[in-house]
């Protein structure tokens, strides 16, 4: 019984005090238009938009710090940022190289003196 009054009253009371849609406080769809202030802008090393200019520190890589950031609690951050996500200019020669010996200065011989 007592619940059914307390129910009655927030809903009377809430609607009385309506504002106009125009002047009401929300974090939606009005409060992006007042979006002007850059904190994060892109970092010169990671290339993600996570800079903040007043730190002067990355919060994805942490530049200027010489070891970039990396936890292991974030395995998918982890993944993302790897051996092998990237051009490999000196990886990708690698198991080739090991294949051979690391041979380096020789020449090939021609394939007629082979045979």
């Amino acid at each position: 019984c007592g619940g059914e009054r307390r129910r009655e009253e927030r809903s009377s009371s809430s609607t009385s005090s309506a504002q106009p849609a125009s002047s009401k406080m929300t974090k939606g769809t009005q409060a992006f238009g007042q979006r002007h202030n850059k904190n994060h802008v892109v970092c010169r090393r990671c290339g993600r938009k996570s800079y903040h200019v007043q730190k002067s520190q990355c919060s994805s890589c942490s530049y200027p710090e010489k070891k970039m950031r990396r936890y292991n609690w974030s395995i998918k951050a982890l993944r993302r940022r790897t051996d092998g996500t990237g051009r490999m200019k000196h990886l990708k020669t690698m198991p080739r190289r090991f294949k051979n010996g690391f041979r380096e200065g020789t020449q090939a011989k021609p394939q007629k003196a082979r045979e």
